[in-house]
């Protein structure tokens, strides 16, 4: 209990370390929010901000600054929230994030918070289902190469493996349209969208039918390019495990190949296997889904974020950094508290097993 209370004590100053960091490196970016709306008044922008340019095309009148006068640019500096020094707007954005508040879209009409809760849907849709079917595929094979070390098996599965593992994401996504979406052979799965525009309409298992139908393909394009690191992480650390003292001990007594593995193995093993938990489930929905929305016309999470960071869309930006990495520090904490429930053993307060 004092180590789990010190680590939720830990969560606030983390994220104000994040933030702080993350804030001030910013302060040094070239351009901002300011030099894309003179960009677009002028003709030279993006599409993505022209419902905040439509009025304001009488700025531009060949003032000192890009042709702005002073008079517009302080109008521009107070739309965005430049008017104030770093400072307080550092010490403002921290209020609001300790409320939740994660401000609004500069480009977007929208507040970051409605934004993410759009989003999520196909993140959750990729990541999640992405990271399950990782999992249930990679430890199982991770094991059964590990009991079957240097056979045939071990052998060709290793070779397929890291085969799968060096095609890059979008490389498979194209062969996978080709293939299935119409390109030039079978057309059985669609490319664009979570869901079908009649599904609102459909019985609840048609629905079910439809999603499921929707996302094959972007999950698979995720999983097959990330079964090798799970996979070889599991298989070295119950080869580890297997060669140890103990597992000698077990078979001396008379226990079964099973019970050993099961009973004795696998908790040890898997303790190495949960801690990397954490990082592969957030990187799941960001710049593992990246590709794969772009690609699919999926817009999530991943899309939201790089679009964000193009544009110098900062409360985006921060407020989805804010979130993903509350998120990550506590998933950290429960990952921290399975593997205490996998091995009683484990000492947090100390960092050891005893």
């Amino acid at each position: 209990m004092p180590y789990l209370l010190k680590r939720i004590l830990l969560v606030f100053p983390t994220l104000v370390a994040i933030i702080t960091v993350n804030f001030f490196i910013v302060q040094f970016v070239p351009g901002g929010p300011i030099d894309q709306v003179i960009a677009t008044l002028s003709g030279h922008g993006q599409g993505h901000i022209e419902h905040m340019t439509s009025g304001n095309q009488e700025l531009l009148n060949g003032g000192d600054y890009h042709g702005l006068s002073a008079e517009n640019l302080l109008r521009l500096k107070k739309q965005f929230g430049f008017d104030k020094p770093a400072y307080v707007r550092y010490l403002d954005m921290l209020k609001s994030y300790a409320l939740f508040d994660l401000g609004s879209s500069y480009y977007q009409e929208k507040s970051v918070m409605q934004l993410i809760i759009e989003k999520l849907p196909v993140s959750c849709s990729l990541g999640i289902w992405s990271t399950l079917l990782i999992y249930l595929i990679s430890i199982p094979l991770g094991v059964r190469k590990a009991t079957h070390h240097r056979s045939r098996f071990d052998v060709m599965t290793s070779v397929s493996i890291i085969i799968l593992n060096s095609i890059p994401v979008f490389v498979l996504a194209l062969v996978l349209i080709t293939l299935f979406s119409g390109g030039y052979y079978l057309d059985i799965f669609p490319i664009d969208g979570l869901v079908s525009p009649n599904f609102q309409s459909l019985s609840l298992p048609e629905k079910v039918i439809d999603y499921l139908w929707h996302i094959t393909m972007p999950v698979t394009c995720m999983v097959v390019t990330s079964l090798a690191t799970l996979t070889f992480l599991t298989k070295n650390s119950f080869l580890e495990e297997i060669n140890k003292q103990y597992v000698t001990t077990a078979y001396a007594k008379g226990l079964g190949t099973k019970q050993v593995l099961y009973r004795h193995v696998f908790r040890n093993a898997m303790l190495i296997v949960i801690s990397g938990f954490p990082a592969s489930f957030i990187g799941m929905f960001f710049t593992g889904s990246l590709m794969v929305e772009i690609i699919f016309s999926l817009d999530g999470l991943g899309l939201l974020g790089f679009n964000a960071i193009n544009q110098l869309d900062y409360p985006v930006v921060f407020g989805t950094l804010y979130l993903f990495s509350l998120l990550g520090l506590v998933i950290n904490i429960l990952c921290d508290l399975v593997m205490t429930w996998v091995d009683p053993r484990i000492d947090l307060s100390k960092g050891t097993s005893a």
